[in-house]
């Protein structure tokens, strides 16, 4: 039973790894065994097909991405202070991949949505659910500035689906030019999306 569940976790950080440094429609699954070091019966055990696999590491991202995002957002701290903390997380989350394989892998759900949101009808709606979750979260924490009277923003939803596009259009730029720093202007951003008027240090807390 070890061997078992471990060859199902191989085979999903091996394909999650490949996914991020490749794409998805490059990769054969011969490829994704031989990296996680599996037999090709293995994969076929545990997944359907590369979709069924490609589907089930988007979901095991999200659970972590949206663990880290709720540790964020719903922190006690003011409202606006815990938006800028996930642009920071975000930028830091960049950095980190790029010392450790030396490019900017960029936002998984970004790079999929690009290569497959008119191929693969399953992959495309379960995209399209976690960014709409993504918007949610973020549409919270702005209703909350807007009571506190710090945005000024006439729909809530619509200002987090702003927000959370500028973030996403951002983590692409630092795709595309390799640099994390191109995720610095993201709060300075938010702030004139929102009608935020509040210093930033203020916000912040600093």
């Amino acid at each position: 039973m070890g061997r078992t569940s471990d060859a199902r976790e191989k085979i999903l950080s091996a394909a999650q790894s490949l996914i991020e440094l490749r794409g998805y429609s490059a990769l054969g699954v011969a490829e994704i065994c031989k990296t996680a070091g599996v037999p090709k019966g293995s994969f076929y055990y545990f997944f359907e097909s590369k979709e069924s696999l490609a589907l089930t590491v988007v979901d095991a991202h999200w659970a972590d991405q949206k663990r880290a995002w709720t540790a964020v957002l719903k922190d006690d701290a003011e409202p606006l202070h815990r938006l800028r903390r996930l642009f920071e997380e975000t930028e830091a989350v960049q950095h980190a991949g790029r010392q450790s394989c030396g490019t900017v892998s960029g936002c998984l759900f970004g790079n999929l949505t690009l290569e497959l949101s008119n191929r693969t009808e399953a992959i495309r709606t379960r995209l399209q659910e976690i960014f709409d979750e993504q918007v949610e979260m973020v549409g919270e924490v702005i209703a909350e500035a807007l009571e506190r009277r710090e945005v000024g923003v006439a729909d809530t939803r619509e200002a987090a689906r702003a927000v959370v596009a500028q973030l996403e259009g951002q983590v692409l730029f630092a795709k595309l030019y390799n640099s994390p720093h191109r995720l610095s202007p993201l709060w300075a951003n938010c702030l004139a999306l929102l009608g935020a008027d509040a210093p930033r240090e203020t916000v912040a807390g600093a």
